[in-house]
């Protein structure tokens, strides 16, 4: 079975992370310093994102599709690829 890499793991928790922040401060005090600071983070773990699937030879058209999607694309991709690997690997070992 194969995983994606740990970075590209931990590159859609904090795209996920900082947005729902962004979002938070958002609605709440919006202080301009918070988001001065989270915004490049955010928009930093989201290239990463898609130049880690796009560049990950294991992930599919969908899942390098759903990493573009800003947000949620990253945890999107993470998922896909997870699940394509397990489900191959299901149907080696049963024979399908």
């Amino acid at each position: 079975m194969t995983v994606p890499p740990l970075h590209l793991r931990i590159a859609a928790g904090v795209e996920i992370v900082t947005l729902a922040l962004l979002l938070a401060n958002l609605l709440t005090a919006h202080h301009r310093t918070f988001s001065a600071l989270l915004g490049p983070v955010h928009g930093c773990a989201y290239l990463l994102v898609v130049l880690g699937t796009l560049r990950l030879t294991v992930a599919g058209t969908p899942a390098k599709l759903l990493a573009l999607i800003p947000g949620i694309g990253g945890l999107a991709a993470v998922r896909h690829i997870t699940r394509r690997h397990i489900t191959a690997a299901d149907a080696l070992t049963t024979g399908g």
